[in-house]
Order: C-alpha cells, then sequence, then structure tokens
C-alpha cells in the first residue's frame, strides 16, 4: 500500500524528521563527502565516508550528533540504491537510542534490511516491543512496521500480540500502521485468517478517516468473500469516503464497487435494447394473440427503484470526480461504468477528459480505458473530439490510442472533421502510425454507410503511395470494403488486382490474391494471368502467399478449367514437397477436392464449386477494445487484455435484490437527531416539537446531502432520487402533515410550558431556534430534554415537579451545601445525604443515563503540597463526588491546609494557574489566618474538560511564598454518577462498540458483594439492576460533556469478565485497567 511508506509517515515529523530532510550527498573530487542537510547539527566536511569503518564508528560514538549525521548519510545511501547490509549490526544498535530522531530513522533503515538480516534483527525484538509502548506515536508505529517486516514464522505469535495492542491504540496513525501490518501477517501464516477477521471486524467500525482505507485494504487482502463484514460499515464508508486519503480512497472505491454488484440489481436491466418510438397499435393487422401477449409482457415489466443506498453511493462517490488524483477520478470512472444508471455515465466524460493532460504514462492508461467506454458509448465522448487530435510530440501508443477512439466517436456529423485529419495523419512518417491511420479509415467507412465511397476512392489513391508500408496497409483494408458491395466496386477490384506483381509485402499480396479468387468470375480474363505470375514465383513467397496461390488456382480450376488446369496442377506439385507442413497438407485436400485420383467424381468433388466458391460474410471492422469489455474497468487485465496475478473478475449483477435491511444500524440517540420518520408515531407535544427542530436542520444543512443517509438507516427503504410518481405524493402528503402540525406549533410550546417542568431552562424552545451549535451537536442533549419532561396527568391538579435525577443540583437540599470555607468539623455536610438516594431509588428510569447523588464517597486523600516543601503548610485534596454549585460541569475538590509550623500563616490563596486547553477551575480560597496545629478546609471547582491531564496553580502564602501544586485527577473520579434501566443498558451497549469498547478478563475469587463494594469506592458510579447475579452493571456519564459511560463485571469460575463501553476511548481503557487493579486487590 502507497500509504505505508515511510517517506509519507515522517514528512510531519518536524524540521529534523526523515521526510523534511534533503538526502542529496555528494562525493567531492577529494573522496569527501558533503551532505546537505538542515538539520540541528552542523554539515560534515572533509571526512573520509568510502569505508564503512567511518560510519561504523560514527554509530558507535557516544555524541547524538554524530550519530544521527551517520544515520542520515545511511538512509541516504539507501534511498540512491547503495547496499548497506554491512552496516546493519552498527544501526540495529542505536535501535535503543533515546534520540526519538536517530530512532525514526533507525526504525527506516530497519524496515529496509529486516528481511535480509533476519537472525539480528530477532536480537532486537524485545526493544521492538518496548518501543510499541513509548509515548511517541511515530516510534510505535514505526515499530510495529518493523517488527511486521521480519519475515520470520517463530514471531507470528509476538507480531498478532502487537497487532492486537495496536488495533487499541489511542493514535490513530498507530491503528492504521496495525491495519497495514494485517495482511504481512496473514501472508506468513494464513492459518491465523480466523483472528485477523476479529481484529479486521473491529477496526472497520472505527469512525476516523486515517484507518479507513488501510482497514479496507486489509480486508481485501484477507477475506474479501465476507461480504457480511461490510454490511453495518457500508453507509459509515460512503460518508467517510471524501474525507479519507487518496489512495484509502482507491481501495474503498474498488471494494463498493464489488460489493454494488453483489448488493444491488442492475439500474439499466429494465431498459430494453431497442424500443420503437411509437406504440404498434397503430398496425391494425396484428391479431388479437399478439396483442394479449404484448399485454401480459408489459404488466410483467416493472418499473426499477433504485435502493437508497445505492444512490447514496453514486452521490457521494460524484464530487471525487474533481480529485487531483488520476487514479481517484479512475475508480469514480469504473465506478460509476459498472453500476451506474446508463443515463447518468456521462458525468464521468469532462473529468477523464481533463486527466488527458497529464503525463504519457497517465495518458496511456486513461485512453485505453476511453477506448473502451467508447466502443460502448460513442455519443458520451463525441463533444470533446479534439481533445483526441493527435499532437506532433505523442508517442506512439498515444497516437494509436487516440485514433482508435476517434473512428469509436465518429459519426455522420464529425466525419469529414475526423477525414481532415486522417488525411494528415496518413504522411506521417511513422509507419506504424501511418499503417494504424489506414485501418482507422476503413472502420469509419464501415461503419458510417455514407462515405464508404469516399473512403475506397481515397484508399485506392493510396496505392500510388510511395512508403510500401501504406500501400500494403492500403491494400488490405480495401479489400475488406470490397467484401461490402463486391458488383458495385468491379473496376475497383480490376484495380487492385493490376497490382500483384507491384506489392511485395506478403500480407497485401495475400490480399490481393484472395480478392482476385474469391470474384474471378468479376474479372475472367485478368484472373489468370494473374495466377500464371504467381505460379513463377511460388517457392520464393511468403507461406501466407502460397496459401493464397494454391487457394486461387484451384477457384480457376473449378470456374475456369480450360486456362487453369495446367497452372492448378503444377502449383499443387510444387506445394506437394514444400518445407511448411501446413502448405504440403493444404496441397492434399485441394487436390483430393479438385483433382480426385481415380478421376471419378466423388460425393466431396460433386460440389467442389459450391464450396470454394461460396459466398463468405464480410469482414467485421471493428475496435479490438470491444474484446476487453470482459475485464473491470482501470484494472490491470484490462491495460494487458489479459488475466493478471490475482485478478478477481467482478460478479454479475443479482436477479432479485437482496435484503436491503442487513445495512441498517440500529439508530444511536447519542449521536444522531431524532429522525423525520418518527413523527406519526409520537405523541402531540413530542411531534410538535419534533418538527420545529427538523425545519431548523433542513434550513441549515439540507435534506438532500445530509439527510438521505439518515433517511436510509431508519427506513431502509429503496427509493430513488430519480422524481417518481411514488416520491412526488409521499412528499405532498409529508408536506400538508407538516403544515397541519406548524399551524398548533405555538399552541402546543404553550401548552407544554404550562404543563411541564423542565429540569435545565437553559435549553429551552427559544434557544433550540436560535442557538445554531446546541442544535448540532450529537443527540444526548435532545434525548436528555426529552427525558426531562414529566407529564402530568390531564385530571390531576396541576403541580410542578421538578426531575431530581436529571438535576445536576439538589435544589431541595440547597441549604445542605456546604460553603465555600468551612472548617473541618464540618467535613460531614459533604457525605450523600439520606433523602437523596431515596429520591433517586424512588426514580423511573428510561433509556438515557440520569445523573443522581453519589452512592459512596471516597474519604481517602492525595497530598497536594509536602509541609517539608511548604515551610510547615500542607495541604491535601480529595474528590467529593458532586458537581460543584456554580457549575455542573466541574468536580468539587475539597483542599485541606494544616498548619505544623509554630507560627500562624496568614493570607493563604490560590495564585496563577497553568491549565491545559479547555480545563477551568474556579477558586475563590482566601484564608485569612491559620493558626499554629490547625486545619481548614476550602472547596473548589475543577472541569478536567474529560482528560487526565493535571490541573496545576500555585498556593500562596502572604505576598512572598509561592508552591507550584497540582491535583492530578483520577478516572474513577472523572465520572459522574448515573442510573438507567437494564434494558436501556443493554441497549446503549450494543451501540457502544468496536473502538469504544474495552473487554479484559482478571482471576479473582472474592464475593459478589465485595467486587461492588470495591468498584464503587474506586469510581463514582451508580449500580444497575441486573437479571443476571453473576453480572454487575454499572452506568456513569462524565462531568464535563456528559457522554455515558458503562460498566459490566462478569464474574464466572473464578475469573471476571470486565467490559467498559465509552465514546471517549482514553477514559474507556483507564477505567478498565482501574477496575482490573481494584478487582484483584479484593
Amino acid at each position: 500500500m502507497a500509504s505505508g511508506g515511510y517517506n509519507a509517515s515522517y514528512e510531519d515529523s518536524g524540521p529534523t524528521g526523515f521526510g523534511n530532510e534533503s538526502m542529496d550527498d555528494s562525493i567531492s573530487a577529494n573522496g569527501t563527502k558533503s551532505t546537505g542537510y538542515s538539520g540541528d547539527s552542523a554539515p560534515l566536511v572533509g571526512i573520509d565516508y568510502k569505508r564503512n569503518e567511518e560510519l561504523s564508528n560514527m554509530l558507535d560514538s557516544s555524541k547524538d550528533g554524530l550519530k544521527l549525521d551517520a544515520m542520515k548519510i545511511v538512509i541516504g545511501m539507501i534511498a540512491k540504491g547503495r547496499d548497506c547490509t554491512n552496516l546493519f549490526p552498527a544501526v540495529v544498535k542505536n535501535v535503543v537510542s533515546k534520540n526519538p530522531e536517530i530512532k525514526k530513522l533507525v526504525f527506516v533503515y530497519l524496515v529496509r534490511y529486516a528481511e535480509e538480516q533476519q537472525d539480528l534483527a530477532l536480537l532486537s525484538i524485545s526493544t521492538f516491543q518496548k518501543s510499541l509502548k513509548d509515548p511517541n506515536q511515530l516510534i510505535r508505529a514505526s515499530a510495529l512496521r518493523v517488527l511486521s517486516s521480519i519475515r520470520v514464522p517463530i514471531i507470528v505469535p509476538i507480531m498478532m500480540l502487537a497487532i492486537k495492542d495496536c488495533v487499541m491504540d489511542m493514535s490513530p496513525y498507530v491503528r492504521k500502521t496495525a491495519a497495514n501490518a494485517i495482511p504481512k501477517l496473514y501472508s506468513l501464516d494464513p492459518e491465523q485468517k480466523e483472528p485477523l477477521i476479529e481484529i479486521i471486524e473491529k477496526l472497520l467500525k472505527d469512525q476516523t478517516t486515517l484507518v479507513a482505507g488501510s482497514v479496507v485494504m486489509a480486508f481485501e487482502l484477507v477475506c474479501p468473500e465476507r461480504i457480511d463484514l461490510i454490511h453495518k460499515n457500508y453507509r459509515k464508508l460512503c460518508n467517510l469516503l471524501v474525507d479519507v486519503d487518496e489512495w484509502g480512497q482507491v481501495t474503498i472505491l474498488n471494494m463498493l464497487t464489488r460489493y454494488a454488484r453483489t448488493q444491488f440489481i442492475d439500474p439499466n436491466q429494465s431498459e430494453p435494447e431497442t424500443e420503437k418510438f411509437y406504440d404498434d397499435e397503430e398496425d391494425e393487422d396484428e391479431d388479437e394473440d399478439s396483442d394479449g401477449d404484448d399485454t401480459t409482457k408489459k404488466q410483467k415489466k416493472k418499473a426499477y427503484v433504485m435502493d437508497s443506498d445505492h444512490r447514496l453511493l453514486l452521490r457521494v462517490t460524484k464530487p471525487l470526480l474533481q480529485s487531483r488524483n488520476a487514479s481517484v477520478v479512475m475508480s469514480v470512472a469504473q465506478l460509476y461504468h459498472h453500476i451506474a444508471p446508463r443515463n447518468e455515465v456521462n458525468i464521468i466524460a469532462r473529468p477523464l477528459i481533463r486527466l488527458l493532460k497529464g503525463h504519457y504514462e497517465v495518458q496511456s492508461i486513461v485512453l485505453s480505458n476511453i477506448a473502451t467506454l467508447s466502443a460502448e458509448r460513442p455519443s458520451m465522448f463525441e463533444p470533446y473530439l479534439k481533445s483526441f487530435f493527435v499532437r506532433s510530440n505523442d508517442p506512439t501508443h498515444v497516437r494509436l490510442l487516440k485514433l482508435d477512439i476517434m473512428a469509436n466517436i465518429a459519426s455522420e456529423t464529425s466525419i469529414h472533421t475526423i477525414l481532415r485529419e486522417f488525411r494528415a495523419y496518413v504522411s506521417s512518417s511513422d509507419q506504424d502510425f501511418a499503417a494504424a491511420t489506414i485501418q482507422a479509415i476503413g472502420r469509419v467507412a464501415y461503419n458510417i454507410s455514407g462515405v464508404t465511397e469516399t473512403c475506397l476512392h481515397g484508399l485506392m489513391n493510396l496505392l500510388s503511395h510511395k512508403n510500401e508500408a501504406v500501400v500494403a496497409e492500403s491494400v488490405v483494408v480495401t479489400k475488406k470494403l470490397l467484401q461490402l458491395q463486391p458488383k458495385e466496386n468491379k473496376d475497383l477490384i480490376r484495380q487492385v488486382a493490376k497490382l500483384a506483381d507491384k506489392v511485395q509485402v506478403p500480407s497485401a499480396k495475400a490480399s490481393v490474391l484472395w480478392l482476385v479468387g474469391e470474384y474471378c468470375n468479376l474479372v475472367p480474363k485478368i484472373a489468370p494471368d494473374v495466377l500464371r505470375k504467381a505460379a513463377k514465383n511460388f517457392c520464393n513467397e511468403d507461406d501466407s502467399v502460397k496459401l493464397q496461390i494454391m487457394n486461387l488456382s484451384t477457384k480457376l480450376l473449378v470456374t475456369n478449367p480450360k486456362q487453369s488446369q495446367l497452372l492448378c496442377q503444377y502449383v499443387l506439385n510444387l506445394a506437394k514437397y514444400d518445407q511448411n507442413y501446413d502448405i504440403r497438407d493444404r496441397a492434399r485436400f485441394l487436390r483430393q477436392l479438385t483433382m480426385p485420383d481415380d478421376e471419378e467424381e466423388t460425393a466431396l468433388s460433386k460440389y467442389a464449386k459450391k464450396i470454394l466458391m461460396a459466398s463468405k460474410p464480410a469482414s467485421v471492422l471493428e475496435s479490438h477494445f470491444k474484446s476487453r469489455v470482459r475485464w473491470q474497468l482501470g484494472s490491470l487485465s484490462h491495460f494487458i487484455n489479459a488475466e493478471a496475478s490475482g485478478y478477481n473478475s467482478l460478479p454479475e449483477f443479482p436477479e432479485e435484490a437482496p435484503d436491503p435491511s442487513v445495512r441498517d444500524v440500529e439508530d444511536d440517540k447519542f449521536y444522531s437527531r431524532p429522525k423525520s420518520s418518527d413523527k406519526k408515531k409520537k405523541s402531540f407535544f413530542d411531534s410538535s416539537e419534533e418538527s420545529g427542530s427538523d425545519e431548523f436542520y433542513s434550513s441549515i444543512s439540507g435534506t438532500d446531502e445530509s439527510g438521505s443517509e439518515d433517511e436510509s438507516d431508519s427506513d431502509g427503504s429503496s427509493v430513488s432520487e430519480d422524481g417518481s410518481e411514488q416520491d412526488s405524493e409521499e412528499d405532498s402528503e409529508e408536506d400538508s402533515d407538516e403544515e397541519e402540525e406548524t399551524s398548533s406549533e405555538e399552541d402546543a410550546l404553550e401548552n407544554l410550558r404550562k404543563h411541564y417542568v423542565k429540569a435545565k431552562p437553559t435549553h429551552d424552545d427559544s434557544d433550540e431556534e436560535t442557538t445554531t451549535s446546541e442544535e448540532e451537536e450529537s443527540d444526548e442533549e435532545s434525548e436528555s430534554d426529552s427525558a426531562d419532561i414529566i407529564p402530568a396527568k390531564s385530571k390531576a391538579p396541576k403541580k410542578e415537579t421538578t426531575n431530581k435525577s436529571s438535576s445536576l443540583i439538589d435544589f431541595d437540599n440547597w441549604e445542605e451545601q456546604p460553603a465555600s470555607i468551612v472548617t473541618s468539623q464540618q467535613s460531614d455536610m459533604l457525605k450523600p445525604l439520606q433523602s437523596d438516594k431515596a429520591v433517586a431509588s424512588n426514580q423511573s428510569f428510561g433509556n438515557t443515563i440520569n445523573p443522581v447523588a453519589p452512592v459512596s464517597v471516597c474519604e481517602e486523600t492525595s497530598e497536594l503540597l509536602n509541609r517539608i516543601s511548604g515551610n510547615g503548610l500542607g495541604a491535601t485534596y480529595r474528590f467529593l463526588r458532586k458537581p460543584y454549585l456554580s457549575s455542573d460541569k466541574m468536580i468539587a475538590v475539597e483542599l485541606t491546609f494544616h498548619n505544623t509550623s509554630g507560627s500562624s500563616m496568614t493570607g493563604i490563596t490560590i495564585g496563577t494557574m497553568q491549565l491545559p486547553s479547555g480545563m477551568k477551575v474556579e477558586a475563590n480560597v482566601m484564608l485569612s489566618q491559620l493558626v499554629s496545629g490547625g486545619s481548614m478546609t476550602a472547596i473548589v471547582g475543577i472541569d478536567f474538560n474529560d482528560t487526565l491531564q493535571p490541573a496545576k496553580f500555585d498556593i500562596c502564602v502572604g505576598s512572598d511564598r509561592k508552591y507550584r501544586v497540582k491535583i492530578e485527577p483520577v478516572v474513577g473520579e472523572l465520572l459522574q454518577c448515573g442510573n438507567i434501566s437494564e434494558s436501556g443498558f443493554n441497549a446503549l451497549q450494543d451501540k457502544l462498540t468496536g473502538m469504544h469498547e474495552n473487554i479484559s478478563k482478571t482471576p479473582t475469587v472474592a464475593a459478589i458483594k465485595d467486587i461492588s463494594a470495591a468498584i464503587m469506592n474506586a469510581a463514582n458510579m451508580h449500580p444497575v439492576q441486573s437479571s443476571d447475579e453473576s453480572c454487575l452493571k454499572f452506568a456513569a456519564c462524565t462531568f464535563s460533556e456528559k457522554v455515558p459511560v458503562l460498566l459490566s463485571v462478569k464474574v464466572k469460575e473464578s475469573n471476571a469478565t470486565i467490559t467498559s463501553n465509552c465514546e471517549k476511548i482514553v477514559i474507556g481503557s483507564m477505567l478498565m485497567k482501574l477496575v482490573k487493579e481494584c478487582i484483584s486487590k479484593v
């Protein structure tokens, strides 16, 4: 794969990376080599690098600068094709270097020579495995690439483990490298196919564009028959296609072409090849039976309706026709050619013409494909005729392809322009080109009857051309054209027959003799004389000419025996002793046919004249590219017109469309907005609220481009966009429904305000109509809005109720919230309240995670400031697992200050903060005085932005003392306790799969209750009621972005299977490690 090369990998590695360096090193006149690098090290001049010992010494040096320069020189030598295998031991030692730039270049070297020096490379496997854990993603990816380059079967298990680890890596680039390594491992050990398929299935669910192309290539190389792996990812691949790298686009396009040929029916099957413009009703002579048959046939023909997924593929690939990459344009062109309706294929013509401005190699590929397309669809390229005119600097193979295309697209309107071009080409000094031009003239004369006579006379004029090759080709083409109307062209046949002595090219002379023999009855006086002259020089002629002389003699024998019998016997006797066995066999056959030995007519000889003089069909002059239709357009097999190694022919369209529901994916309420197709199923208030939001989305993003994917996901319908009657009817019905809903929208919203109370007042209707950013976020917000609305019974008295489980701050217990500064004796107020638990337990939860009060609060504290470093001032912190007062995105953190010095401290405050991007801290800490031996507590709020990065700030004591401290978050404390029903838990867990799921096993002998308590103590999660007693389920959401976090622990046979699900991969993986460590300690 092109995307797996190192030059591309290190282009973004900085000023000292491999991709940005100038590798132009040259040996000077005095035997020294100077480098043109612009890196950190100074150029080396005056050192003799002819001996490899010098490079080895530099690589063994303790100075990183010398090592780096040596590696740059080595890589430059490799780039120039020089052999550097003898430096392998010296290079491989530097794989343990701590300098990342040296390490990257060492990996580049090892990728090149690891397969040749396998024994030495195996010695460094432990280093490669360590590099897989390196913080630098380029190092991790390079280590895996080197590991997969060692082609030794004994390391297959190590490669498998490395790939599995890298598949779960947080870096998309490392996951892409893992996808590239899958085919290498499969080629090394095909028995690993099943586990590799599982990895491919997991990678196919990856949402990043960087991984998509590589995993599809791995799919094509490892398991192209497993088409079922593509079903659920089909729409995702279509939507990601535009953003994937160019070579990934080529791979995905080829795969989707094959997929479409197996999953969709032929869009052109309902179109008859030939169809009369008028009906046959005007023909009064047709009987009733034929009318009945026609009616039955018409009833059987069903109108074709394109599958919505088929239309989606055509729509998302159309913009790629404007790609700068010729291969991408060619891939889209072949996709349209093979799966698009006939009336939509014309859009590929202009992009293909644009590619003709590229290099000759690109022109050659594109022109060969255009030649095939023009043979099937001549009108597609007729408007671009001038683009195919031959230029003086075109190479011969490009000229021949252009000639073929011009002959294909010639029509009655453009034929005269084409013939003027051909007239100029005939006089070219390139004999092959001139001969091909004459063949093209013959083809247009054959296809367009109106110019046949003109072309024949033009070819006859060429018979006197000074170039023998032009004359010979003219004779051959003239012979083929004369077969169309021999009687009308008797004079031309006589004129061609006179050329039998002048033409010396074997193919031309054979054509003349065949023409004279075939139409000897039209030239009865010339034919015997032609045979007499040909028989004289029979022994010196080419084999093809000898065969035609024998044919001419036997044909004259059956038509004019008086003048040709002796000549025929003479020719057959000469042929009897010819060196070529084909000629000898033909002579024996013709002798027995025309002159049997017993001189009595046999059953066969009676019909000799009918056999020899039977009328023969005229030669068909057509493009030889018509035979390439069986190959996939754009493939190597198509270009060479032979089956290349590894070629798989395109499957035929199915007669009946397979089930389209296999591509339906459950609508993820957390990632997509409610679909318009659900309007009729919802209540009055839901529909009114949703209609407003749908109109907002349609006005902003447009339903034609982005909404169709959503409709196909939810409906799975197969409605084409061609403007059918069904579409118009459905649209009119939907418009009327929307009008009715819009008319009562204001009343419905007013009723909502009267009978409902929202737990999040900031998400009211006015905000939904004016705030675009909130509307364009994921459906977590819209889903929570619907869950926050609690319907009031129609007959019950009006009573405003608040969903306490959805509220981040319990307003009923406002007075029980801690103050910003409290004493140590007041810390009991920070523990979870029993009333909160009671309220939470009595709530009925749906399929969304609703924040609730924490089940337990961790009493463990962490040191913030050491008393020795703080000159007697010590500080600790702990997470209270509750939101801060001013923001539900902030975690309340309790800071406890201890004065261990012998004197009081005054003016303790929070000073300068050093926070990562997106992190916020609100700390109103102002301790006026802290007596000796005393302690005071303060509450700060921190929004960690759902990351594990520490919050750094200064603790100031007075005006002269500052201490830099940091609060490091634990993944279990970044979560906010949440509740959800078991059915909702299972449904959400099914959606958060692939890269969002982590599964691990750990041995345990602890009881389930102890495991549950340990997990709730380590992580702020709420238990979910489970029907399986051996399975523990916990739910939570992140504090900052409210992303759902699920955890399940299945205990079976002294083993605990831990599964964590979260959209944020880092939090999911870290939670997995935390819980695994927690269970091991129980």
